[in-house]
This record gives structure tokens, C-alpha cells and sequence, in this order.
């Protein structure tokens, strides 16, 4: 297994990271603090090219290799981008442009893919319901086919960017008595007769990202709007889950190093006892488990990367280890970063208290942590029988 990166790879992270320090991080401490979503900043990360990174040129994407995507969600981490900006960034990006891109026909491409790589439009994506999360086979809202459209009802919640996508991948039943297969993907523009959102939801931490319930009403989707094949809607939320333990898991790799090396500073800064509160074992000790959990959730999420830049199936014991271990370990260790800079950690102005807010969505959102040691168990006494 070779490790290194190439010059290339390595040159446009550092540019990637420049960036977002100069150009995304100043809207960062307003954005988080009022919840508003920063406009503008998302505008210049669409000229950039970050917002269809991933996505071939002749749909307005950089052609970039997943491995290279997964850099940049790093980098942007780094670079001190709001929390609510990067989870936005990745529902828009990977939940509905690259499902949008991969199962729609090239009609849909050509209208909808150009539009959310240069960030003209932003996209969303309605899977998790009020009473079905992690069990997406669960879910109640129905499509049926009447004439030349499709009738959705029912309910969407906690759907991130919902108040403010112009298109949505939502899923629906379609065959109650099918389980799985019953499960279809339509694309909702936002104007639909019989669509609205709820009102934005406030919430502890990614405060910018706007967050609300989607509410179906007999609405009126137009035939052509079923993405790829009926029934194949629970296949499409499978294909998202390579992106989910991967280039979603990567701001955090990228804002726990930027975590390390505020506490490194600050460590060296801050005297007790006529020295450095780095030359203490307890602090020496939790500067040592933020490295090891940076250098171990980096492999790990830059693993599942690699493998499917090489058109191998998800591994779905790996992707569910890289998930808990960057969710649990980074709550962790972002409690660690509040305890080290002791009163100051607890100050809004200073980042680290954001951070360990922003952490806790690892362990809820994209599958709980609880569903992921089902997950890892499962295989392990499966592979024992």
C-alpha cells in the first residue's frame, strides 16, 4: 500500500486551505452566532470550485478523484469554515448533485448538475422522517402515480439545507409491500404545488446550516422527476453512504487539526505555576490523544476514499468503523480541547467552544453512533457463523 500523496494532491489542499482562511473562515464566528447562512461565502466557494469538486467538466465540475475530494473537505475544515457552512456543503454536493449526477438520466443531468456545481442553485436531500431516521425502511411518506404525475404526502424533518434548496432528492414509498424495493428517489424543485418547508430549527451546534421539515401535501411531481428506476431508492441511500463515511467525515479530520494546533499554542502560551501548562503530564497527555486521533481518523476516512477511487464496493465494516471512531473519539477529544483551555473553553469567542458543539452531530447525524456498533457487530459474529 503506498501512502503518499502526489505534489498535485498536496498543492491544492494547502490552496484549498489558504482559501478558506482568507476567503471563508471571516463569515465563520457571525454565521455560527446568529444561525444565519452565509450567502456569500457560499458563493465564492462555488467559484472556487468546491461546490461540484467531484464532478465531471461537462457538467461544471473539476473532474477530481474521491481521494482528492475527500482533501478538500479537510483542507476546508482547516481553514476554519463554519461547521453548519461544511455540513450544508456536503448534503448540497454529495447527498443530491452526486446522486442527481449518478442515477439521473442526461436530461436531469444537464438541468440540474450545472446549476449546483457552480452553486446557482443549492440542493438538499429528504430522507430522515419524524418517526424513521437510522431505519430509512421505515419511512411513511408515499408517491403514487396519477396521469403524468406522481402525488407525494407526508413529511421530511431535519432535513439540512431544506429551507433554502431550490431542488430536493427526496424518497418515498411507492409499493408499501415491497420493503426495500418499495422505496423510489423524485426530484422536488422548491416551487412545487403542494410543497413547503417548516421554519428553520435552531440548533446547538453547524448553526448555520438551515435545518427544517418538509411537508408534502398532495404534491405534484412531474412523471419525468422520478430519478432513475422505480423501487431502486434504497440503493441510491446505500451509494450515498460512501460519501457519508468519507468526504462528510472530512471537515472534521481537517477542523481536528486545526484543533491540535490551537491547543498546542495555547498550551505553550498559557502559564501556571511559573511555566508553560505544556510541561504538564495531564495536558501533555491530552495534546497526545488529539495527534493519535487525527493520525487515526485520517487513515481511516481517507481509506474508504481510496477504495472507492478504486471501484470497490463499500466495505461496510470499514466505513461504519471510520464513522463511530471519528464521531466518538472526536467528541471526545473536542471536550478535551474545551478542558485544556479551561474558562476560555467555555467563551463563544474562542473556537474550540464551537467546535465541541459542532462534534456532537457526529454522533447523531448520517447514522448514530449506536447504529454503527449494530452495524460492526453484526458483521463480526456474521463472519464467525
Amino acid at each position: 500500500m503506498n501512502f503518499d500523496l502526489t505534489p498535485e494532491q498536496i498543492a491544492f489542499r494547502d490552496q484549498v486551505r489558504r482559501f478558506c482562511q482568507e476567503q471563508i473562515a471571516p463569515y465563520a464566528e457571525h454565521a455560527d452566532y446568529t444561525g444565519e447562512f452565509p450567502y456569500e461565502a457560499w458563493k465564492k466557494m462555488g467559484e472556487f470550485g468546491l461546490l461540484g469538486l467531484h464532478l465531471p467538466e461537462e457538467y461544471g465540475g473539476q473532474g477530481a478523484d474521491v481521494l482528492t475530494s475527500v482533501m478538500a473537505g479537510e483542507a476546508m475544515g482547516a481553514g476554519g469554515a463554519d461547521g453548519g457552512l461544511l455540513l450544508a456543503w456536503g448534503a448540497h454536493t454529495y447527498l443530491c448533485a452526486d446522486t442527481l449526477y449518478v442515477h439521473g438520466n442526461e436530461e436531469q443531468r444537464k438541468k440540474y448538475v450545472p446549476k449546483l456545481a457552480s452553486g446557482e442553485w443549492i440542493g438538499a436531500m429528504g430522507l430522515t422522517e419524524p418517526g424513521a431516521g437510522s431505519d430509512a425502511a421505515s419511512i411513511k411518506t408515499r408517491a403514487e402515480k396519477k396521469g403524468d404525475k406522481w402525488i407525494l404526502n407526508g413529511n421530511k424533518m431535519f432535513i439540512t439545507n431544506g429551507p433554502i434548496a431550490d431542488v430536493l432528492v427526496v424518497y418515498a414509498v411507492t409499493d408499501k409491500n415491497a420493503g426495500h424495493g418499495g422505496i423510489s428517489a423524485f426530484i422536488v424543485e422548491k416551487d412545487t404545488p403542494g410543497f413547503s418547508t417548516g421554519k428553520p430549527l435552531r440548533k446547538m451546534g453547524v448553526r448555520s446550516s438551515q435545518t427544517s421539515e418538509l411537508i408534502f401535501d398532495n404534491a405534484e411531481i412531474p412523471a419525468e422527476n422520478l430519478l432513475g428506476t422505480e423501487g431502486m431508492g434504497f440503493i441510491m441511500t446505500l451509494q450515498t453512504l460512501e460519501w457519508d463515511r468519507s468526504a462528510l467525515l472530512a471537515p472534521f479530520v481537517g477542523a481536528a487539526q486545526v484543533g491540535l494546533e490551537t491547543c498546542v499554542k495555547y498550551a505553550l502560551d498559557r502559564k501556571q505555576f511559573g511555566r508553560p501548562i505544556a510541561d504538564f503530564q495531564a495536558v501533555q497527555h491530552k495534546l497526545a490523544d488529539m495527534r493519535i486521533y487525527l493520525n487515526t481518523v485520517r487513515m481511516l476516512v481517507y481509506r474508504v476514499a481510496w477504495n472507492k477511487d478504486q471501484g470497490r464496493p463499500l466495505n461496510h465494516l470499514e466505513a461504519a468503523i471510520a464513522k463511530l471512531y471519528g464521531a466518538d473519539e472526536g467528541m471526545r477529544i473536542s471536550s478535551e480541547a474545551v478542558q485544556l483551555h479551561g474558562g476560555y473553553g467555555y467563551i463563544h469567542e474562542y473556537p474550540v467552544e464551537r467546535g465541541f458543539r459542532d462534534a456532537k452531530l457526529g454522533q447523531i447525524g448520517g447514522g448514530t453512533s449506536e447504529i454503527q456498533h449494530m452495524i460492526i457487530s453484526r458483521m463480526l459474529t456474521a463472519e464467525a457463523r
